[in-house]
């Protein structure tokens, strides 16, 4: 099995595939995952925001980001908590989330 920052890695790139529906960026460049802890038994602790309160697709994002954590090798669980402090802002966002919203036609 991987060591915990390896697995953790892997957690962070299959959680690339989650995405907001409404903004075109996966969940990680667009800064949402606020903290990723693993176990060396493979429990996966996921905090996490969305880009309001309230989000009507909470849990969908909620399901799609447990489902694609379960998908790494080593995974034994996964817990997802949502947190509003301290909100989403645009400044969360990696250059690459950035910049693929400016090819989408958001100004960041």
């Amino acid at each position: 099995m991987a060591d915990e920052h390896t697995l953790r890695e892997q957690c962070l790139e299959a959680l690339k595939v989650v995405r907001d529906p409404e903004i075109p960026v996966n969940i990680v460049d667009l800064g949402l995952v606020y903290d990723l802890e693993v176990s060396a038994e493979g429990d996966v602790v996921i905090q996490m925001t969305l880009t309001s309160m309230g989000c009507p697709v909470q849990d969908m994002i909620q399901a799609d980001t447990e489902l694609a954590c379960m998908k790494v090798e080593g995974v034994r669980s996964v817990d997802v908590s949502f947190v509003w402090s301290p909100p989403w802002g645009m400044d969360k966002m990696t250059e690459d989330g950035k910049k693929q919203m400016r090819m989408f036609g958001f100004s960041v």
